[in-house]
């Protein structure tokens, strides 16, 4: 099997490594340190499974996932985040993610995941399978913040994590003016006036 893992920590990357040599046997792993080498990689070489971070130097882990799909569509990518599922996984999902883990519990359910997306299945967490289900009894689409694309949902959390455009423009690789913009689209969408509203909007959504 040939598992490439997508993550700007070394040290991350080596715990995963040793993680999954204890399950998989004659595995062989490739190592990718920010979006393009992961991109550069998918594009020339075959491999089983792809595990990736959302957060990654260069482009988001969104857009990561799209150019995979483009590329590889049949490769099953794992999604390992320091986010909460509440935060990324269903936009993940959607994208085309065949799962979605915190790396906070990456230890106890790493292995089985990645058994799960190789054999053609999706891995969800109980509790986010929980929430999944919940999410049919309710109208999710009416929530401001459900109006976004995923850039302008990106750019968005990062302004409620509180920090700049300029930030933010040299985080992404885009302009400032790029980022303005995206600024302004999510307060009109979400129809809310300034950055503290935006703050206070996304606190009491338990998205940041």
């Amino acid at each position: 099997m040939r598992i490439l893992l997508a993550d700007d920590h070394a040290l991350v990357r080596q715990g995963l490594k040793l993680i999954l040599a204890d399950h998989f046997e004659h595995t062989q792993f490739g190592e990718a340190r920010n979006a393009n080498e992961a991109l550069a990689r998918v594009s020339k070489e075959n491999w089983d499974v792809l595990v990736l971070d959302i957060t990654m130097p260069g482009r988001s882990g969104l857009d990561v996932l799209q150019e995979v799909k483009r590329l590889r569509p049949k490769l099953p990518v794992l999604v390992l985040s320091m986010h909460p599922e509440d935060q990324f996984a269903v936009r993940m999902l959607k994208s085309g993610a065949a799962g979605y883990l915190t790396k906070e519990s990456a230890g106890e359910e790493l292995a089985g995941a990645i058994r799960k997306v190789i054999a053609g299945g999706r891995y969800v967490s109980p509790s986010l399978a929980e929430r999944m289900a919940s999410y049919l009894d309710m109208d999710v689409l009416k929530a401001p913040h459900e109006r976004l694309s995923d850039r302008e949902y990106l750019i968005f959390r990062m302004i409620a994590s509180g920090k700049q455009v300029s930030q933010i423009a040299r985080e992404l690789s885009l302009s400032v003016k790029t980022i303005s913009t995206y600024r302004a689209r999510v307060l009109q969408k979400t129809d809310l006036k300034n950055n503290a509203e935006l703050t206070r909007y996304a606190v009491e959504q338990g998205l940041v």
